[in-house]
């Protein structure tokens, strides 16, 4: 079942993307790199691009009876990684599976803008002919004008902003604990927004091994591995100071993903620890 929660995530997050898409005005310099950069610009009234949003919306709705029916048939409980907690919920009650839907969702949508505004702050010196690159910015729409450190520490303070509003209705819930004040609520909010940075390294993880496997095969020159060349080399920035060109070999790639492994493991076990400890 988590598996298919997962599938009908990646096919929200499809609709969601399309509804954005069919906002933009088509450049004429962006090259046919996926269906996003072909759509036009919407008509006036915009129909088209609400039938996607109703389509998000019935996906999230109709999945929640069945996420109801079978779950409790399997007695599967679903939980959402906090990675310092996980919030679990009954399948056997239908609200808490509409509010499993939802978060579910939001969670990935969170992670996916998460993604974008690092894309944003690694590949801001990137022309806007840069096909994939202008379909980031499009994305993020006016936060693409904030300045690159505020982009990237905006996941840690959306992160901490949200557990800050959601938690006393969690805990009305009976999902959570109370906290014993306000400040022990706001430690556990800037526990959990910390732990909204590790979602970059599947993001990094990924570029890296795709600039691996494009440095020793040829796969064409499509602007998709021009974009993720550019990404990786600009990921791979802080290293350039160590001597890891071994003839024709580059040896950064290897290094960053095992960093990023190491680095994302230490902070999750860390982050778990320390959220049990609170309040300081």
């Amino acid at each position: 079942m988590g598996l298919v929660d997962f599938i009908l995530n990646c096919a929200a997050l499809l609709l969601w993307l399309h509804w954005r898409a069919l906002g933009f005005v088509r450049s004429t310099s962006t090259v046919r790199v996926s269906l996003l950069s072909t759509l036009k610009k919407a008509e006036p009234a915009g129909r088209g691009r609400w039938v996607y949003l109703t389509g998000l919306l019935a996906l999230l709705v109709f999945r929640s009876f069945f996420y109801s029916q079978i779950g409790a048939a399997m007695n599967w409980m679903p939980s959402l990684n906090l990675v310092a907690i996980h919030l679990s919920f009954r399948s056997d009650f239908l609200s808490r599976m509409f509010l499993f839907s939802g978060l579910s969702f939001g969670l990935m949508l969170a992670g996916f803008y998460a993604w974008l505004l690092l894309l944003s702050v690694a590949n801001r010196k990137a022309p806007d002919s840069e096909p994939w690159q202008k379909l980031v910015r499009l994305q993020l729409g006016w936060l693409e004008r904030w300045p690159a450190l505020l982009k990237f520490f905006m996941p840690m303070a959306g992160g901490a902003l949200l557990w800050f509003l959601a938690s006393p209705g969690l805990v009305r819930l009976g999902m959570l604990p109370p906290p014993v004040s306000q400040f022990h609520l706001g430690e556990q909010a800037i526990v959990l927004g910390g732990a909204t940075f590790l979602v970059w390294r599947f993001l990094i993880t990924g570029i890296l091994l795709l600039y691996l496997m494009n440095s020793y095969v040829f796969l064409g020159n499509f602007p998709f591995w021009s974009f993720v060349n550019l990404t990786a080399r600009n990921l791979l920035r802080p290293l350039n100071w160590l001597p890891l060109q071994i003839g024709k070999m580059d040896l950064a790639p290897l290094l960053g993903m095992a960093l990023i492994h190491l680095l994302a493991e230490a902070g999750a076990s860390w982050l778990a620890i320390l959220y049990q400890r609170l309040p300081w």
